[in-house]
């Protein structure tokens, strides 16, 4: 072909040019595309800053990491239903219209918990009921944007809108929590969780400005057959099943999210503040990690680069364990208020902690974008939404279990969750990717299933 040089698997001379930088093609060549990145990036800020925020007012309530941690349990279950219920919405109507009427749902969802952050009620019941809801309607949202894309977009451009996703991520996971930390100890939370509700109308203007998107090919009513339908088509496709397998295991066992007020109150110190600052550093790796992305679009064995990413997240999760077991046998302790000023902080405990966090938000977002472009790349249209929807209840609610898993193992000590699960991801990643030859093997020159 005129113009291109082979200097490595599915490398191009525009490639060399470009060097490690993201590529902004998809924003350029795609006007609906880079609508829907601005809107669903200006109002992820909000929800990632309503997210920590109730996770800081029930702790603040109850001074119980396992009732924080309760968060993302309850709506565990109801999120399975929703991202599979709105994955057959996905393949069965308009993708448009199925992300609206959520976002409806969402933006409603946010109006209440501003209204009892108002009232002043602090019902912790009130809470899990409203965070569920709101995290139900977020993911049929990003069930349906995800089955969006690749319509919006040619095949080979699919890594680099998936980079562009991570800039995204990491955006909302920066600012969000950091805007959370700071604002809740200085204006409280109603004014908190007010801003929320203004930014999510970005969401709104990304979605409505898209055309009309239906399901090219057979369509099924959403139901039981339609269900199953994917989930044979699921069982005959191991690429696409272990890019869910490998996640579950990721964050199941390496999201210690969950501990950070703790952290924050007790074992390093710092309050709100160090709890916002450990939550952004994770999205800092992953923003960092998309901004010199422009080479992992050309990388042909997408399986195998999973397997090395999660490998190196679960490295960074025990590097993040063995701080916090620094930190604890240095006898540092913080005042054991999420109010304490930020001077009360092991200030290079949190250092290396966050150092460690944004190790596992790099590694993390390099996994994210091959799984999804293999995702997006292998599935036949007409199974996207279904398959996405499983995809959104692996990525949504894996980290619920995470929750669980970090909640029932910080009894015996905080340090335990990062350090047991960090070694597990490894030994597990190892195991799959030897007796997994197909994933491992697996060439985005020709996607397979």
């Amino acid at each position: 072909m005129h113009g291109i040089r082979q200097t490595g698997p599915l490398t191009t001379q525009k490639s060399e040019r470009r060097g490690l930088l993201v590529d902004l093609t998809p924003l350029r060549s795609s006007p609906p595309f880079a609508r829907l990145w601005f809107g669903s990036s200006i109002s992820g800020i909000g929800s990632q800053l309503t997210l920590v925020a109730v996770g800081l007012q029930i702790y603040d309530i109850t001074h119980s990491t396992f009732a924080v941690a309760l968060v993302g349990v309850v709506s565990l279950l109801p999120m399975i239903v929703a991202g599979l219920y709105g994955g057959m919405l996905a393949d069965a109507f308009d993708r448009r219209l199925v992300a609206i009427l959520a976002a409806v749902v969402a933006w409603l969802a946010t109006a209440a918990i501003v209204t009892q952050a108002f009232l002043g009620l602090e019902n912790t019941v009130l809470l899990y009921a409203l965070s569920t809801i709101s995290a139900v309607a977020a993911t049929i949202i990003a069930t349906s944007r995800a089955a969006i894309i690749p319509r919006l977009l040619p095949t080979e451009l699919l890594p680099a809108a998936s980079a562009l996703n991570g800039i995204s991520i990491g955006i909302q996971l920066t600012l969000g929590p950091a805007l959370a930390g700071v604002l809740v100890a200085a204006v409280g939370f109603p004014a908190t969780y007010t801003v929320d509700l203004v930014l999510f109308a970005a969401a709104f203007l990304g979605i409505f400005s898209l055309p009309a998107i239906k399901p090219e090919g057979e369509t099924q009513r959403p139901g039981l057959e339609s269900l199953l339908f994917g989930m044979r088509f699921l069982k005959k496709s191991p690429n696409i099943r272990m890019t869910f397998i490998v996640d579950i295991i990721a964050m199941t066992f390496g999201q210690p999210r969950v501990l950070y007020p703790v952290v924050g109150a007790v074992l390093i110190g710092g309050g709100a503040v160090t709890v916002g600052v450990l939550t952004a550093s994770f999205a800092v790796g992953a923003l960092l990690c998309s901004l010199v992305s422009g080479r992992l679009g050309h990388v042909r064995r997408q399986g195998a680069a999973v397997s090395i990413a999660i490998g190196a997240y679960g490295a960074c999760i025990l590097g993040f364990g063995v701080v916090l077991l620094v930190a604890q046998l240095g006898g540092h302790r913080g005042v054991g208020s999420l109010t304490a000023g930020f001077t009360s902080a092991n200030l290079v405990a949190l250092l290396f902690a966050a150092i460690a966090l944004a190790g596992a938000g790099a590694a993390d977002n390099v996994s994210s974008i091959f799984r999804s472009t293999i995702l997006q790349s292998a599935a036949p249209d007409a199974m996207r939404g279904r398959l996405q929807g499983v995809f959104t209840v692996v990525v949504t609610g894996g980290p619920r279990v995470g929750d669980l898993f970090v909640g029932l193992l910080a009894a015996a000590g905080t340090v335990w969750p990062p350090l047991l699960g960090g070694a597990l991801i490894i030994a597990l990643i190892g195991l799959l990717a030897r007796f997994q030859p197909s994933f491992r093997n697996y060439d985005a020159a020709h996607p397979t299933p």
